[in-house]
């Protein structure tokens, strides 16, 4: 059985937020990239949070992610801008980008913006709520290095491009935040460090034939050849693969193309370069109607769902975000939670970037 080590949240935060001021990040702009972090694992989502500080300390150390980088605005009209981050942490420009996008609708009704020659942001839902927090419906994107095969294909043409969409409703707004593969590739590492198989229908190997050897994958992701994950719905069409395929390269539209950028295939293709690309946007629905009618409604439906007829075996139906967004105080008073493996990447990174590991003493073992 894997051991898991909970970490006290605030220390957790602290020791993240510390780690990026060394780098020479303000303390402002390193506590928005611990916030992008922990707030994953608050959430569940185990593959983007702390297991991710170890990724951010290698691009630091190879130059692939240039931490003091400014991002610059390249274009901008009344509902949109380009915004070039010039190889700096895709948190903080993504924090940005959105808050300009937010701006913008607030003004204007709508707001775009897009991003590129950026680096890895995090969880694209963590955007997409700061849209909803300010009373918006709010949606983000972006692709990724390339690790997805196109259906037929065993080259990974193709980024795990996630989308995000929140909108707000009661008790929990609509929260949707999911990969167009079939996981994000985070997922594939963590069974990695927990030594399990991956279940089937994740993972094309080299010679173009589905795996559940979670380790051909990190060897492919790091040799940069033919194979990767399957895109949602898996291999071929039976399931819907093509479909999932199709919502990859609606990422890579809405990304890499409007701003300009690379798309997925030439992104991270170099150890020192990783030049991905993000898609903002806000929208203020009061031009349809009233807010309150407009939340009610959208509370009602969903409430709908939840009470809706259960299949054999189930006795609640979820929504999307609410198992998340439910447990977030739970999850806090309980530690965020790192594999052995995670721990001593963090002991490590205390280590090398001379940080105070106290505060990863752990809460609890299990």
């Amino acid at each position: 059985m894997a051991t898991y080590h909970y970490l006290n949240y605030e220390k957790a935060f602290d020791f993240c937020k510390n780690y990026f001021m060394t780098t020479g990040i303000s303390e402002e702009d390193s506590s928005t990239i611990a916030d992008v972090l922990t707030t994953s694992d608050l959430m569940g989502i185990e593959s983007h949070g702390l297991q991710r500080m170890i990724m951010y300390h290698g691009g630091i150390k190879s130059g692939r992610i240039k931490p003091t980088a400014k991002p610059v605005i390249e274009k901008e009209t009344a509902l949109s801008a380009v915004i070039n981050a010039n190889d700096g942490f895709g948190h903080i420009v993504g924090k940005l980008a959105m808050q300009m996008a937010i701006d913008k609708a607030k003004e204007h009704g709508i707001g775009m913006t897009v991003v590129n020659n950026s680096t890895h942001y995090g969880i694209a839902g963590y955007y997409s709520m700061m849209a909803a927090k300010e009373g918006l419906l709010g949606f983000s994107m972006t692709n990724t290095e390339g690790m997805v095969v196109p259906t037929f294909g065993k080259t990974p043409m193709l980024g795990t491009n996630p989308i995000a969409v929140t909108m707000p409703a009661s008790p929990y707004p609509l929260h949707i935040d999911m990969a167009t593969s079939t996981v994000p590739a985070g997922k594939i590492e963590v069974y990695n460090k927990l030594g399990k198989p991956c279940p089937e229908g994740w993972i094309l190997n080299a010679e173009g034939k589905v795996s559940t050897n979670p380790q051909e994958f990190i060897d492919i992701r790091a040799s940069k050849s033919d194979g990767g994950l399957l895109p949602l719905g898996g291999a071929g069409e039976l399931h819907s693969g093509h479909k999932g395929y199709a919502l990859g390269v609606l990422v890579e539209l809405m990304t890499a193309i409007l701003s300009g950028g690379y798309t997925s295939y030439y992104v991270r293709r170099q150890k020192t370069v990783e030049k991905c690309c993000h898609w903002f946007m806000a929208v203020d629905y009061t031009m349809f109607g009233s807010r309150e009618e407009i939340e009610a409604h959208m509370s009602r439906f969903m409430q709908e769902i939840r009470d809706s007829h259960k299949a054999d075996g189930h006795d609640r139906i979820f929504t999307h975000g609410e198992r998340e967004l439910s447990n977030f105080d739970k999850v806090k008073a309980q530690g965020l939670k790192a594999s052995e493996k995670t721990y001593a990447e963090l002991q490590q990174i205390a280590q090398e970037a001379k940080l105070d590991a106290s505060l990863l003493n752990e809460v609890s073992v299990s």
